[in-house]
């Protein structure tokens, strides 16, 4: 089972990128962020005509996720559980129904949390949208907690907007002062990894320069100053089956490309 995360940064602004790359990569399913739509905007039809099933947790002009599968989906759910009365589309839940097993699939796009404040001892402050963000996180862990109640695979796949480490950025001194790279937003991941969770793509591969986002601006594509934000965390059940995991770098490169690329897993499913 090939399993991609990708943010595609507006589905009307990739309407032809994103197919191209379904075509040539032949995902089973895919989790998409920011597609930027409401669900009845969401060009449904025309992903339907091409085998796949859809579903869709949208909000209009930005936020909103996706699922996006030639596999039977069961019991999809959309929101973080913790908090009723955020309204921010982040989240989307679903069983795969895999050729010998059952994946849990969770879609996100964690929050970015800038502009980050800071107090006169040089401490971030804990308010507005890092405090946000950070009581995002709190919830997802509690929600990684439950899922691995269940003993079966789970994935959580999605734009994380966290660094890490220092090694996933090409220039981490330019970070130090980012809610992606500052000590506690990288404290909240890994609070969720300690619970049992493996980052998919640091269990196979070492050492800097893997990036999955690289900014419009500042020639960041031509000078490969990038970031690696985008994340497939996996339940030890859905570790024991991985085979492959890759970041599709080249589609960068390509026309009319979102800022950030497809990062994937195949599962033994």
């Amino acid at each position: 089972m090939k399993i991609a995360t990708f943010n595609i940064n507006g589905i009307k602004a990739r309407i032809e990128a994103l197919p191209r790359w379904l075509e040539a990569a032949k995902p089973d399913v895919v989790a998409l962020q920011e597609i930027k739509s409401v669900d009845d905007a969401f060009p449904r039809e025309m992903f339907e005509d091409l085998g796949w099933r859809v579903e869709t947790h949208g909000q209009k002009s930005f936020n909103g996720v996706a699922i996006l599968s030639r596999l039977p989906l069961e019991d999809v759910t959309r929101g973080l559980p913790g908090d009723d009365s955020d309204e921010q589309a982040r989240w989307i839940e679903a069983t795969v129904m895999g050729d010998t097993r059952r994946v849990r699939l969770c879609g996100l796009y964690l929050p970015n949390g800038n502009p980050v404040s800071f107090g006169a001892d040089g401490r971030p402050l804990i308010e507005g949208k890092y405090g946000y963000k950070l009581g995002w996180m709190e919830r997802m862990r509690a929600r990684a907690a439950e899922l691995l109640l269940g003993e079966e695979p789970v994935v959580l796949a999605g734009d994380y907007n966290i660094i890490p480490q220092a090694e996933d950025a090409a220039r981490p001194e330019a970070w130090g002062q980012d809610a992606l790279f500052l000590p506690e937003s990288r404290a909240a991941f890994r609070r969720i990894l300690n619970l049992g969770y493996t980052e998919a793509f640091r269990s196979r591969v070492s050492g800097p320069g893997h990036y999955s986002f690289w900014d419009y601006q500042a020639g960041a594509w031509d000078r490969n100053n990038g970031i690696r934000i985008d994340h497939l965390l996996l339940s030890p059940q859905a570790a024991d089956l991985l085979r492959d995991v890759q970041i599709d770098r080249a589609v960068r490169g390509e026309d009319k490309p979102s800022d950030h690329v497809p990062v994937w897993i195949d599962l033994d499913a």
